[in-house]
């Protein structure tokens, strides 16, 4: 007998337990979430860390994987070619978002990147609801995720900005649901579905941008108190009526001078942080009224947090008003993260947040500091080049428009002249580069007979769709931006545009710093191999190794 307690004894000490703490996730998350920030620059984190509070940004950071050298590789750093490439893993150059809008010389007109005819609005105003992703030409994440569970997963996107909402999803989506200025309410389009679902019927009748716009903007913080930013009172701020100092009186601004037969300027909304909280209340609702994560079949959910870009464009990238937008910007993530906690369970979602663009800080700002800036001054720039053509080539439209670093020519003009479009493509660059705020002037065909191995050519190159892009594509110096009503923008290859933060949380994210160079492609290809679906058909991103154990 003794000798038997011995020997279990022995197997007892031997043979060691496994901890109760211990967890195996479960074969794939249940829900995924992907949020997106416009306008946000990885050291703009660096910047407010030590004011974050510890269960938002701060705690998907230390609790997650964190990627410190993301980047954007191609020209166009715009919104639409930001959530395209997230979205896909692929380039512009093949998922054919190049810009927000561009030219269609067949039909002389500018073409929207969601712009769609054939659908109607629901829910909203009309011409607020001519949308779907029509435009984008290759699958994404969720499409592939809708395929491979032969629609079994539920995939919806939210995003103040309408192409935010259609372009993060894709094509297979169950619903995709933007702000709609003139009622203050939430809406789609019939490519999703014929009415709002009930639960969101009920939720813009509470007309909660009213009550946002009935209160003051105040600052969560003495504005001593936010670390390197510019004075609140700062005159290179755009600010709202001439005013660039807190508190704004955003009831007064959201009624004076409104249009006529309208009561409110709901509009204003997006360029205040409770568009940020706008978003997020809708977010919650809809995972709970959708039921999503709640089965063994991955749903995918993507959020799209707007407010620091307007505020951004309007106040510059290192304002006190930009930095309380990005705390207030973290109390929502916080609550996000604090309802899949309680709800759903950390351990059975997988969450990943990304900028889609960064910005430039306001030519003046870095003026003070001697560090070379500036604003390219589009009109004149283009003035003095249809002057060239005309004197070369004689009278005739030879530009038809300039945008997003792009210029179109007249095509059908140059083929009846008989002049050769790669000759005057090239005349058009050598010109263009002589302006002190033009880094670099490329024509577009040479893009089709040659492959660039890196640097600024072969971001242009990333940027290059021979349907959709212009004749000439222009890289503005660093630090120069293209003279606009705001005060700064975001359209450039350089480090201030294309260095975001990209950090995980949740499922199998475990706690690293990363700073190897990875890519914004390399996002929708990892997803597609944890969750065991096709990569998206466009993809050219790596999977992120870090995050596989």
């Amino acid at each position: 007998m003794r000798q038997l307690i011995n020997l279990i004894f022995l197997l007892l000490i031997t043979i060691p337990a496994t901890p109760q703490s211990a967890y195996i996730p479960p074969d794939k998350p249940q829900l995924v979430i992907g949020i997106v920030v416009e306008q946000l620059r990885y050291d703009q984190l660096e910047r407010i860390w030590d004011i974050l509070p510890d269960n938002g940004l701060k705690r998907m950071i230390n609790e997650g994987t964190y990627y410190r050298n993301a980047s954007i590789d191609y020209l166009s750093t715009q919104a639409g070619p930001g959530f395209a490439t997230i979205s896909t893993g692929a380039s512009p150059s093949a998922h054919g978002i190049t810009s927000d809008m561009w030219y269609h010389p067949f039909n002389d007109e500018m073409i929207y990147c969601v712009s769609d005819a054939s659908v109607n609005a629901v829910g909203g105003s009309f011409e607020t609801g001519l949308y779907s992703p029509a435009n984008l030409l290759s699958s994404t994440f969720s499409d592939e995720l809708q395929a491979a569970t032969c629609g079994g997963s539920k995939v919806y996107g939210i995003g103040i900005r309408e192409m935010s909402a259609i372009i993060a999803t894709g094509h297979a989506a169950d619903g995709a649901f933007w702000y709609d200025d003139r009622t203050g309410t939430w809406m789609s389009s019939t490519y999703y579905i014929d009415s709002l679902p009930p639960w969101l019927m009920d939720f813009n009748a509470m007309l909660l941008p009213g009550q946002y716009l009935n209160q003051p903007w105040q600052p969560l913080r003495d504005p001593a108190g936010y670390p390197g930013c510019q004075p609140d009172s700062s005159t290179l701020e755009r600010g709202f009526s001439n005013q660039t100092w807190f508190p704004y009186d955003m009831k007064e601004l959201s009624t004076k001078g409104k249009l006529i037969n309208v009561t409110r300027d709901y509009s204003l909304l997006r360029e205040t942080p409770f568009a940020d909280d706008f978003t997020t209340e809708l977010a919650l609702r809809l995972i709970d009224n959708e039921e999503l994560g709640k089965d063994d079949v991955t749903d995918f959910l993507a959020v799209t947090y707007s407010a620091t870009d307007y505020i951004g464009h309007r106040f510059g990238p290192t304002s006190v008003e930009t930095f309380d937008a990005l705390l207030r910007l973290d109390k929502n993530i916080a609550r996000l993260l604090e309802r899949i906690d309680k709800s759903i369970g950390k351990k059975n979602v997988l969450v990943y947040m990304v900028s889609a663009h960064g910005v430039s800080e306001i030519p003046a700002v870095l003026a003070q500091s001697r560090i070379p800036s500036g604003y390219f001054m589009l009109n004149q720039s283009l003035q003095l080049l249809r002057s060239y053509l005309n004197a070369v080539y004689g009278q005739g439209d030879w530009v038809r428009g300039f945008y997003d670093s792009q210029i179109f020519l007249n095509r059908g003009l140059i083929e009846d002249a008989k002049i050769s479009l790669e000759e005057i493509q090239k005349k058009v660059a050598r010109f263009m580069v002589q302006f002190a705020a033009v880094a670099s002037a490329v024509p577009t065909s040479a893009f089709e007979m040659s492959d660039f191995a890196g640097g600024l050519l072969r971001k242009m190159s990333n940027n290059y769709s021979q349907q959709r892009s212009g004749d000439v594509m222009i890289a503005l110096n660093p630090g120069w931006v293209e003279k606009s009503d705001n005060v700064t923008g975001h359209n450039s290859p350089w480090e201030y545009d294309s260095h975001v933060p990209l950090v995980w949380y949740g499922w199998t994210a475990s706690k690293a710093s990363v700073t190897r160079r990875v890519t914004t492609r390399d996002i929708a290809t990892t997803l597609s191999v944890l969750c065991k679906v096709p990569m998206p058909n466009a993809s050219s991103g790596d999977p992120l190794h870090e995050l596989f154990r």
